[in-house]
């Protein structure tokens, strides 16, 4: 008899009830200050991170080797069969080739870990489907199977406050037009499925704009399947929150949910004022 675990990172941007639904284990990044070290999500909040933004920009780390080997530990002790990993794009962190090496080592579970090629929404739904298919009683074969389809279903979209923060921390990416910063010329960002890193999908000229043309791309991903649509922000509620009630009044969305704060280790990088959409198309076939 199978019995499945899942694991993700600190990355990883998806509703609480979810991971208490499906008993989720997260690895902690470390958030990194010239005097203190933190663990993401644990021993500091998104809002800390933003907040703290105006006197120091933190630096990160990536889950330590010894974490993730007491996870493993403990999920053979709880005697799970199967582990199935989603970790956040190697194109942005050495997590994943490190999840792959410790795994090696626990010959008694049976690991798939899955390069998300993203982050935050980019893993959390992804781990969201997982774990509805669990409780579907869908053998791990299977669903290791189905992430690519639900991974091609999935469209994340943001916008950030200011590419200041991503500049700074290495962590621009192949998005171009960052002269045009200048100009108030703001990208759309997404990211690339195979370099797993940050590219522009489209610009305009001001923050309203950038907000409604990412509902705009929206609309043809919903003409194609109905869709759920998953907001999450960067201390900026406000503007979260317009965006959510826009949306939710579109047709063909089934389901909205504003998931809020962007995790820590991803704030460092996208900075205050980013806003994040990710349309889940809804017709993929097991």
């Amino acid at each position: 008899m199978e019995k499945i675990a899942l694991l993700t990172d600190s990355a990883c941007d998806i509703d609480c009830e979810t991971i208490k639904k499906y008993n989720i284990s997260i690895l902690p990044f470390r958030i990194i200050y010239k005097n203190r070290e933190y663990i993401d999500k644990i021993e500091i909040t998104p809002k800390e991170v933003y907040d703290n933004m105006n006197i120091e920009i933190s630096k990160s780390s990536l889950p330590s080797i010894e974490d993730m080997e007491k996870v493993f530990d403990k999920l053979e002790k709880e005697n799970y069969t199967h582990v199935i990993a989603v970790a956040i794009s190697s194109g942005l962190s050495g997590t994943y080739n490190a999840l792959k090496m410790v795994s090696q080592r626990h010959k008694k579970l049976v690991t798939y870990i899955y390069d998300s090629k993203s982050t935050s929404l980019g893993e959390g739904i992804i781990l969201k489907e997982c774990g509805n298919l669990i409780e579907q009683g869908r053998s791990f074969n299977e669903i290791v199977d189905d992430i690519p389809k639900i991974k091609s279903k999935m469209h994340f979209l943001f916008v950030f406050g200011t590419l200041e923060y991503a500049r700074k921390g290495g962590r621009i990416g192949k998005i171009s037009g960052t002269i045009g910063e200048v100009l108030d010329i703001k990208p759309i960002v997404y990211f690339d499925d195979n370099q797993g890193v940050c590219f522009t999908y489209d610009k305009v000229r001001g923050r309203k704009k950038s907000l409604s043309k990412m509902i705009d791309i929206g609309r043809q991903f919903l003409s194609k399947s109905p869709c759920d649509v998953y907001i999450v922000h960067g201390n900026a509620q406000e503007d979260a929150e317009n965006v959510y009630n826009r949306i939710s009044k579109l047709p063909n969305v089934e389901n909205t949910y504003m998931i809020g704060q962007i995790s820590p280790i991803v704030g460092v990088y996208s900075g205050p004022g980013t806003v994040g959409i990710c349309y889940k198309e809804q017709n993929y076939s097991h």
